[in-house]
């Protein structure tokens, strides 16, 4: 369950290693910033609360360093110019990686000429390659030229939705020239929440057959529950999006779109307590708890994994 037989592939985009085998690396968590109704944004000409902005990128650098999960942020604009103001202040103000989440594909490719024009392909996540774009083939050319190196591919099949159909999208836009990439990670489409066992087991299959690194945008499935806040009040919202995030992320998940990243201080304890748990069952089934220092058990469960690997624990079955 936790052991593919298949070699991963591990990608090192911007000093963070994402794929492998469950249990290798901690997943990535990808937060948003400057959506719709998120309170730091004024208006949508670029006008936003810059100082509250910041408190909120530098409490998501804080909690990834304690708890040991990556994260990286994705910037929602409405326009390449609106993308422009968020990316200039996004790099002067850190050093983490960075995404721009825009639906249009026009304008998603200006934006990522912007990108490419400040010479930081290097820590930029183009997201995404979409099922539903017209020229998947005219788009990988274009961003080859701009010198994009690492993609999201989102899979998904509108006939299909099932995990199998999944794959299948996903193969359909990996042999239209969407392999070539330095950093291939893939989305496998998060719809409501009940569906999110779907991409959960879309991951399992692709890793099994691919050995790419997936995961899912899982706060599709929670904060599109909107009936759950009247129902079960704040507090019952926020417990089920964080057992969501959490059960999700250690579940074949490589990378996580966690988001708004306001909730990074739930969401990322309850991935790395997820984690932990993840490299515990893999100790179980495989015998093996990786050397990654970053892994949130080996930050906060040292003497544990000591005590563990001197007693053998698993031999005295």
């Amino acid at each position: 369950m936790f052991r593919f037989q298949k070699a991963q592939k591990t990608f090192t985009f911007s000093g963070i290693k994402i794929g492998g085998q469950p249990g290798e690396n901690p997943p990535l968590m990808i937060s948003s910033m400057f959506h719709n109704k998120d309170r730091i944004v004024r208006d949508r000409k670029g006008d936003f609360d810059r100082e509250r902005a910041k408190e909120i990128i530098k409490k998501q650098e804080e909690l990834s360093e304690v708890t040991g999960i990556p994260g990286m942020v994705a910037m929602v604009a409405n326009s390449p110019e609106e993308a422009k103001i968020y990316t200039d202040f996004f790099l002067e103000t850190t050093n983490m990686p960075f995404g721009i989440d825009m639906w249009v594909a026009e304008q998603r490719a200006k934006a990522t000429e912007y990108v490419s024009k400040l010479g930081v392909q290097d820590k930029f996540l183009y997201n995404s390659i979409t099922p539903w774009d017209k020229d998947i083939k005219g788009q990988i050319l274009r961003l080859k030229d701009l010198g994009i190196r690492h993609v999201v591919i989102q899979a998904f099949d509108d006939q299909d939705q099932t995990p199998a159909g999944r794959v299948k999208s996903l193969e359909s836009i990996l042999a239209q020239g969407a392999d070539s990439f330095e950093t291939i990670i893939v989305d496998t489409s998060v719809m409501n929440l009940p569906s999110t066992s779907f991409s959960l087991v879309a991951n399992r299959l692709i890793k099994e057959k691919h050995g790419l690194p997936c995961g899912g945008a899982y706060s599709n499935g929670t904060h599109m529950w909107k009936e759950i806040k009247t129902t079960w009040g704040m507090d019952g919202f926020k417990a089920m999006d964080a057992v969501v995030q959490g059960m999700s992320s250690a579940l074949w998940s490589d990378f996580n779109f966690c988001g708004p990243a306001v909730t990074a201080p739930r969401v990322f304890p309850a991935v790395a307590s997820a984690h932990i748990l993840l490299s515990t069952l893999v100790y179980d089934e495989n015998g093996i708890i990786y050397d990654n220092p970053r892994l949130p058990i080996r930050k906060h469960f040292g003497d544990f994994i000591a005590k563990l690997l001197e007693g053998g624990a698993r031999g005295k079955k």
